[in-house]
């Protein structure tokens, strides 16, 4: 393929620089006479830390702005934590590259979940966090908590403990006191979560097909399962749900929790499906009729 340039837009926080120029050293591995430049810009709701996810807008209120830098021809792709993505793709765009996955994990920094006491008060900025936590363990307290991950870090010393995700301190390379992993048996991860989904336009063939040289096809089946999962929902962020599909055996296991609209129920359920069929997003789906017709029964 001949040397060109690409544009890659990205939020200007640390931890999207990162994985903006991480894709970057992936394309330029794939075609080393690659050029690439970086768009960044601060999003409104990085600007907005007082305001809630779910008043910002909820699902894309991180990834709109930069989809629109490659619609309106300001960039060639976006590149964007999975978990910020809407559960359904933009008129125009698609998602041409899911490359490797990091750690799909949560974590607790500041004590271990076996050390916290009642009352003791947990900070973060997620329903499906906060619900899980509060199941696993009730007596705890919570508080909201927004902002990059060296904003939340400086907070951590007001709480008890703080929920991150793993990925974050992974590829920021950030060593913090008491880091409790929590698998997803005690809490099951975000949709795309430790997941990068790079979009471009969708009648763009030339990008898409440099693109294709860093899809990883494990991931692009896992994320795409979870995804069924939340476009089965009509998912936004703050929605207390999450899911989790791994790879074992060429069969996807996907778990899946969905909390009652009263927090009073959490159901969950686990799915497996052949990995080789066409559409792993069925998975999802399934699991989402199955968690809600738990949640309408109360199971």
């Amino acid at each position: 393929m001949s040397t060109s340039t690409l544009r890659i837009a990205t939020r200007n926080s640390p931890l999207a620089l990162w994985q903006a120029h991480h894709v970057g050293g992936l394309l330029r591995l794939a075609d080393p006479g690659l050029t690439i430049e970086y768009v960044d810009t601060a999003t409104f709701a990085d600007k907005r830390l007082d305001l809630p996810i779910s008043e910002l807008g909820g699902k894309g209120a991180f990834s709109k702005e930069i989809q629109a830098l490659v619609l309106n021809g300001s960039a060639d792709l976006a590149v964007h934590s999975a978990k910020d993505l809407q559960a359904v793709t933009p008129d125009g765009l698609t998602i041409a590259a899911f490359p490797e996955r990091g750690d799909q994990r949560d974590v607790l920094v500041g004590a271990r979940l076996e050390d916290l006491a009642d009352g003791d008060v947990v900070a973060t900025g997620s329903n499906r966090r906060r619900v899980q936590l509060a199941h696993a363990r009730p007596g705890l307290v919570y508080a909201g908590l927004r902002g990059n991950i060296a904003t939340r870090l400086s907070k951590s010393g007001d709480f008890a403990a703080i929920v991150m995700a793993a990925a974050a301190l992974e590829r920021l390379d950030l060593d913090v006191p008491v880091v409790d992993v929590l698998s997803p048996e005690v809490m099951v991860p975000q949709v795309g979560q430790g997941s990068l989904a790079v979009e471009c336009l969708s009648n763009a063939p030339d990008i898409v097909e440099r693109l294709a040289d860093i899809d990883h096809l494990e991931t692009r089946a896992l994320v795409t399962a979870e995804r069924g999962f939340l476009v089965e929902l009509g998912g936004d962020c703050d929605l207390p749900a999450g899911a989790h599909a791994r790879l074992e055996g060429g069969r996807i296991t996907l778990t899946a929790v969905l909390a009652s609209a009263d927090e009073s129920v959490l159901a969950r359920t686990e799915i497996v499906g052949d990995s080789s069929q066409a559409n792993p997003e069925a998975l999802g789906a399934a699991a989402a009729r199955d968690l809600r017709s738990q949640v309408e029964t109360g199971a």
